[in-house]
């Protein structure tokens, strides 16, 4: 079955630390690019994080939010895309997604460009 998980998320207070996991089966991450998102309630859906193809030379990119806060990595013996975010604020809960695409492109994450979705997993900052 071909699919993505997204794991790692939980309740943690304000400065704290959480590491998502985005692992996939039935199909290798190493030939795409993969993107983070977020969505909080009734707020759209916006990028967080992309990492480029192993084709790619390790491109990285973050919105501002998030920067100097939120790293995102690549395990390739696991398959996994990690995302380690430090310095947790209240504003950073809500569902986060990751995706795949062939490129991240260069600046703000187009959602059109990803195409293959996992199911989320809730990030809730609050003391």
């Amino acid at each position: 079955q071909v699919q993505i998980v997204e794991s790692g998320g939980g309740l943690v207070q304000p400065g704290g630390s959480l590491r998502l996991s985005c692992t996939a089966s039935g199909f290798t991450l190493d030939l795409y690019a993969i993107g983070w998102f977020r969505q909080a309630p009734g707020k759209e859906r916006e990028g967080v994080s992309c990492i480029s193809s192993s084709d790619h030379s390790g491109y990285t990119y973050y919105t501002d939010s998030v920067k100097g806060r939120f790293t995102i990595s690549r395990d390739f013996a696991e398959n996994t895309i990690y995302l380690q975010m430090n310095s947790l604020k209240p504003e950073d809960t809500a569902v986060y997604y990751c995706a795949t695409a062939w490129g991240c492109g260069y600046g703000e994450l187009a959602l059109d460009n990803f195409g293959f979705w996992g199911q989320g997993t809730q990030v809730t900052v609050s003391s």
